[in-house]
């Protein structure tokens, strides 16, 4: 598995959400610490992407991109995503 920053992940959320999620302030559910996106820990493999809290650990959010087309995006681990509006 690779170990990458949330960096990786601009061009599949812009795709699948219309804006780059990245750049977002998200809140660990777990140990309740905040950061960007951008920050976290992202482990990338074949099966999927785990992003991880950088601080505790947790899973922040996972992407699995299914044969049919389909995707699927859970975020388990967020109390919290900021979204930016014009």
């Amino acid at each position: 598995m690779t170990l990458l920053d949330g960096n990786a992940l601009a061009g599949r959320l812009d795709d699948l959400l219309g804006w780059d999620a990245t750049a977002s302030l998200v809140r660990c559910r777990h140990c309740g610490v905040p950061g960007l996106l951008a920050t976290a820990a992202v482990y990338a493999s074949d099966m999927g992407v785990v992003v991880r809290c950088r601080s505790c650990e947790a899973v922040l959010v996972t992407l699995v991109d299914a044969p049919d087309g389909r995707t699927w995006l859970g975020m388990p681990g967020l109390s919290a995503l900021e979204i930016r509006r014009a």
